[in-house]
């Protein structure tokens, strides 16, 4: 389930009213952090901007691939547990533009998770510990721990524990 809290707007739709939602100096130094940090190839470098500047909530030995882009206007509203990969062109958001609203929600992602690259994370989102999630997914509702899910629309491909199962029994046929 999605957890995001709803902002009615009347007239224009709501991207049109976008600065009267979040100021133009925040979106604009967020876009120049995050298209520095898109192209730096320094996982170090990239996590400081992110915590320094646009404030997110970033783990130690959290990695994120060249091109991965974290939400232009609430990116305070991501917060991601220690030792992660973010994959490729990964993007993870935030908020949500409609036409009579806007909708914004945490993003909260646990220790140990792997993104593939291409995904699409939506905002309300929670990931547990130890989960993955394949390349070119569309991350629409909450991924339990350890689990393994993928496609578009997300479906569950693993369960932790017929994950640990499979890695048990390729352990016994190694031996």
């Amino acid at each position: 389930m999605r957890r995001t809290k709803r902002y009615p707007v009347e007239g224009t739709n709501a991207l049109w009213q976008l600065y009267q939602t979040v100021s133009f100096f925040k979106v604009m130094k967020n876009f120049i952090v995050i298209q520095i940090a898109r192209y730096t190839p320094f996982v170090k470098v990239k996590r400081w901007l992110y915590t320094v500047f646009l404030k997110m909530k970033i783990g130690p030995y959290t990695a994120f691939a060249l091109m991965v882009m974290p939400d232009i206007m609430f990116p305070e509203k991501i917060t991601i547990g220690r030792n992660c990969v973010i994959g490729y062109n990964t993007t993870i958001l935030a908020h949500e533009y409609l036409i009579k609203e806007y909708r914004l929600g945490d993003v909260r992602i646990g220790h140990d998770v792997m993104i593939g690259a291409n995904c699409t994370i939506l905002p309300g989102i929670e990931i547990g510990d130890g989960a993955m999630i394949s390349a070119g997914t569309l991350v629409h509702k909450d991924v339990p721990a350890g689990a393994f899910v993928g496609g578009n629309p997300m479906q569950l491909i693993y369960t932790k524990e017929e994950m640990e199962k499979r890695q048990a029994n390729h352990s016994l046929n190694e031996t």
